[in-house]
């Protein structure tokens, strides 16, 4: 799930500023082919009622795996920039259907208690794709460049995710549960229908309108940060960035950003489920997320030399990354996603949270550039405020409340 959206999130960003792009075009157009993962919720209904979701899960996977291929060879043509972010795009929408598909079948084939259990897990694995893109391959395409060139470095680390991403398209073919199967559908009306009736359900659940103001906002300063990053890692000191080769970068993310992600993302997984989804545990979560962006902050004032001083830095801010991003999820999952449609009805918020990292990211690179880096990140900061407001405020309630709500629906339908 994590490789396609963190390899247009990031990876693709530390590229075109190597291949000489402006910051403001890398964040715009890498922000809005990311797109589909807001969208996603117009087609994930579908998903219902075709095959399994295993079938999309692997079907996506390799079709991906394809695509990369065609961005490292669209890398060699003139403009490739333009070619290379179409593809990309492509990238995203079978990058979206896939983590619909991917979702339904966590959420059909383990119990609420289960998901909390393993939200931290998932969480983890998830993000082992910022270790593998955003480190491994991000340090061996910095290797690479100094060897073989920009471009030709760039094709094999593409041709490399693609790589990967068949590998595993072919594996979670044998291997994946089905994660439940279609539902008969005899019509496009009748399928048109079930949209409509999923779109309808989803804005009755109770406190929706608090609960989607939270979705939006928890990600507001990270969607501005997680974009700024790379490219003020990679800037030149003159420029008051950080001056660090790709190599580098790629070494900062692989090992401290990793480390300390994967104890985040597993800390509290164990922390939510001996506490539960409790307002305190969200506050808790909130500040995890937000208040490591200091870190970033600190970095852009003091501008340090010593690589040990930033690998601190990303690790602060990775480790509060992997445990309060478990939070948002968790929130959907059992505040959100419970009911009759509960795939579709994930893939709706998780759009939604998605758009509220796509549209800062789409303008930081217009603030940075006005701005510069120093004053970017302490805008950051207080671009933190509207996520400790909505995390104050959302209405929590139980799953059973939920659970009970349908089956109660459903008796009344059935009688």
């Amino acid at each position: 799930m994590g490789l396609p959206f963190v390899v247009l999130a990031a990876a693709t960003s530390i590229m075109y500023k190597n291949m000489g792009i402006s910051d403001s075009q890398i964040a715009f157009w890498t922000s809005l082919i990311m797109l589909p993962w807001t969208l996603k919720p117009l087609w994930g209904p579908f998903l219902e009622m075709f095959k399994t979701k295993k079938f999309f899960v692997y079907t996506t996977q390799i079709f991906t795996g394809v695509l990369f291929g065609l961005v490292g060879i669209s890398l060699q043509l003139d403009h490739f920039f333009s070619i290379s972010i179409s593809v990309l795009a492509i990238v995203a929408i079978s990058g979206a259907t896939h983590d619909t598909a991917a979702d339904g079948v966590y959420l059909n084939e383990l119990s609420p208690k289960q998901q909390a259990q393993y939200v931290g897990w998932q969480g983890a694995f998830y993000n082992i794709a910022k270790v593998l893109s955003s480190g491994v391959l991000v340090y061996a395409a910095g290797e690479l460049e100094k060897r073989i060139g920009i471009t030709n470095a760039w094709m094999i680390v593409m041709f490399s995710y693609g790589i990967i991403m068949v590998l595993l398209g072919i594996y979670n073919m044998r291997m994946l549960p089905s994660g439940g199967e279609a539902k008969s559908v005899h019509s496009v009306k009748e399928s048109v229908d079930t949209l409509k009736d999923v779109i309808v359900t989803f804005f009755q659940k109770k406190h929706i309108w608090f609960s989607l103001c939270f979705i939006v906002f928890y990600r507001f300063a990270e969607g501005q940060a997680i974009k700024i990053t790379p490219l003020f890692f990679k800037a030149s000191r003159a420029e008051g960035g950080l001056g660090l080769s790709t190599s580098q970068i790629g070494v900062l993310y692989g090992v401290a950003g990793a480390i300390a992600f994967v104890l985040g993302s597993l800390a509290a997984g164990y922390f939510v489920s001996n506490k539960g989804l409790t307002r305190k545990t969200l506050i808790v979560l909130c500040c995890f997320f937000n208040i490591p962006f200091a870190a970033y902050a600190f970095l852009a004032i003091i501008l340090p030399v010593n690589v040990y001083v930033i690998g601190a830095a990303v690790a602060i801010e990775y480790f509060g990354y992997g445990f309060g991003f478990v939070g948002i999820i968790l929130f959907i999952m059992q505040n959100i996603a419970p009911g009759k449609y509960k795939m579709a009805h994930y893939a709706f918020a998780s759009g939604l949270l998605n758009l509220g990292f796509m549209i800062p990211s789409m303008v930081s690179g217009f603030v940075s550039d006005y701005l510069g880096y120093r004053e970017f990140f302490i805008w950051v900061l207080i671009a933190t405020i509207p996520a400790f407001i909505v995390t104050w405020l959302v209405p929590l309630h139980k799953v059973e409340e939920e659970v009970v709500a349908v089956e109660t629906t459903e008796e009344v339908a059935i009688a």
